[in-house]
């Protein structure tokens, strides 16, 4: 500490001012770090991105197969909107899903590796640690958006190309992303095993899928499933993409439903940062 610093009268200006010098520095650090492990977890991509062109297929098939076969049998009611414009924000929210998902196994992965005692031995807050991954996921699920928006405009469906709705999508595919591949990262950290993992991950996919508004409205659900759709992430994320990218009004709160998106990333990072260790144990 310099003389400068010493003379600073404690509890005056220059302490508060010294705080928040700190804490802006502790951010930027913070910020900074979760950055690298992003940019860690997106350089797999250049070396192997095959990933992403194989899990296209599964939103490809549900657009052009399901999405158009159900449009001329107008079995399910969504007023003025064509059913495959209903269907397709959707299935861009299920595509997210799916990549999220199962992005935590790749921490068992870096475990067995030995990467991941390398990142505890390290200063890297925790949370970054978390936050790096679920920013990663991010970038997956946006090559997932890109194709489900060429085979939707293809498909005639009326996309919303406003660049702030545009903005918007990207930014909810992100949140999206973080709220389940953090989900994911939590599962990791608690089986601690492979086939544990799959089977669980498989096991929770389907029912978060189906119990929500991707493919149907919450309204015509029995009342049982509506109490499960409104407390599933995904019929939250798959409002904002549906008022986003079709530009019409939702059934939801616009702002509810990035609040509870945020609040549930937020928290589930918390608890994913504390579990985190877990897996080395």
């Amino acid at each position: 500490m310099t003389l400068r610093e010493r003379d600073v009268p404690r509890g005056g200006w220059g302490n508060n001012a010294l705080g928040t010098s700190r804490a802006l520095h502790d951010g930027l650090s913070f910020v900074r770090k979760t950055g690298i492990i992003a940019e860690m977890e997106a350089r797999k991509l250049r070396h192997d991105p095959t990933e992403l062109f194989t899990r296209a297929v599964q939103p490809a098939l549900w657009l052009l197969v399901f999405g158009q076969v159900f449009t001329r049998t107008h079995a399910i009611p969504t007023g003025d909107l064509p059913y495959i414009d209903f269907m397709a924000p959707g299935i861009l929210a299920q595509s997210v899903l799916f990549i999220a998902i199962f992005s935590g196994i790749a921490v068992i992965w870096e475990r067995d590796l030995g990467i991941v005692h390398k990142f505890l031995a390290s200063p890297t807050p925790r949370a970054a640690l978390v936050g790096g991954k679920a920013v990663s996921a991010g970038v997956r699920a946006l090559s997932q958006a890109f194709i489900v928006y060429v085979i939707a405009a293809l498909l005639g469906v009326g996309i919303n190309w406003n660049p702030f709705a545009l903005l918007g999508v990207i930014f909810t595919v992100f949140l999206g992303a973080a709220v389940f591949s953090t989900f994911s990262l939590i599962i990791a950290c608690l089986v601690k095993t492979r086939e544990r993992f799959m089977g669980i991950g498989q096991l929770m996919t389907m029912p978060l899928f189906f119990a929500s508004n991707a493919i149907y409205p919450i309204s015509m659900m029995p009342d049982w499933l509506k109490v499960l759709a409104w407390i599933n992430p995904l019929s939250y994320e798959v409002n904002i993409l549906r008022s986003l990218m079709l530009g019409t009004p939702g059934t939801m709160n616009l702002a509810l439903s990035f609040g509870v998106l945020v609040f549930a990333a937020a928290v589930l990072i918390w608890i994913a940062a504390r579990l985190y260790p877990r897996v080395v144990v």
